[in-house]
């Protein structure tokens, strides 16, 4: 349960630093820790792949299996 919602939450983050790639040509990771080649960038990129592949599994949980958790 506390993984899903980590997870969800950097989904999200990915999901609007994408957004504002995409509408403002702003990498705002990036921004921060000064470039996409810097290691702090390069472990948030990491932690939000990782995050979107756990979030694969919540695709395929049944209603049941979260209750019980």
């Amino acid at each position: 349960m506390l993984m899903d919602r980590i997870s969800l939450l950097l989904v999200i983050v990915g999901a609007l630093n994408w957004g504002s790639i995409g509408l403002f040509k702003f990498d705002l990771v990036a921004w921060i820790f000064g470039s996409q080649a810097a290691l702090g960038s390069r472990i948030v990129y990491t932690a939000v792949a990782l995050a979107g592949l756990w979030c694969i599994s919540l695709l395929f949980r049944s209603r049941e299996e979260e209750m019980d958790m």
